[in-house]
């Protein structure tokens, strides 16, 4: 479970960071604007399904296309097997012996990546194509990149919703809350993003961190000047 989980790290972690901070902004701007707390869970769960869904269909059409794109380009390299293995010799042998295989070695892994049709393709797909056959499926892309914005987008409306089940009346403590756990969540992405990029984990952390408090900072601040403006 864990290992099908890292499989699918990139989006869970870039789906969770969109669904934060763009659920974030939506609550801050709603705040900023004096909405009721109705209206700010509805403005938050319709970005939720909507921004959710839109940003899925994106994942899955982006690795649909890669997926065809491999498949397409192995078919030609596998139509061309007979016609151009020989022509590729000299070529492949280059790039054997650029890997550091010599004398006979070198001899017997060209001819035997020449004479072997799957080899030759894999060869030269990932070698000479660079391209690398792609392992995850374009549905389960998308519905990683939905399920992970729609639970970390929660969390901006996780006491709202809390507090409307509970029949408690929402104040200033409330929008307060929710930008702690909204926190806690931007440092979490943020610490799992680190993984992803190799980078910082503080550096990583702090930059997630930044992104959703200029983005929330902007809604505020717009939904307030609106707010202001249009009363």
């Amino acid at each position: 479970m864990i290992a099908k989980i890292q499989k699918y790290l990139s989006e869970i972690v870039y789906g969770g960071i969109d669904g934060s901070v763009t659920t974030f902004a939506v609550v801050a701007g709603a705040v900023g604007a004096n909405f009721d707390s109705s209206v700010i869970l509805i403005l938050g769960f319709a970005n939720l399904v909507a921004d959710g869904f839109s940003m899925a269909v994106g994942a899955y059409l982006s690795a649909k296309a890669d997926h065809e794109k491999f498949h397409k380009i192995e078919s030609l390299v596998d139509d061309s097997y007979d016609s151009l293995k020989n022509d590729d010799r000299e070529k492949i042998e280059k790039i054997y012996s650029e890997k550091g295989l010599q004398g006979d070695l070198l001899i017997d892994i060209t001819n035997e990546t020449i004479s072997n049709r799957k080899l030759y393709i894999d060869f030269k797909m990932k070698e000479i194509n660079e391209m690398i056959h792609p392992e995850l499926s374009s549905f389960n892309i998308g519905l990683a990149t939905f399920v992970s914005f729609f639970i970390v987008g929660l969390i901006p409306l996780s006491f709202y919703t809390f507090e409307y089940l509970m029949e408690i009346t929402s104040d200033s403590n409330s929008f307060l809350i929710s930008c702690i756990l909204t926190s806690i969540a931007f440092i979490l992405i943020g610490y799992l993003k680190s993984y992803i990029t190799n980078r910082n984990k503080i550096k990583s952390v702090l930059e997630t961190l930044s992104l959703g408090t200029i983005a929330a900072s902007l809604s505020y601040l717009l939904g307030s000047f609106l707010e202001g403006l249009i009363t």
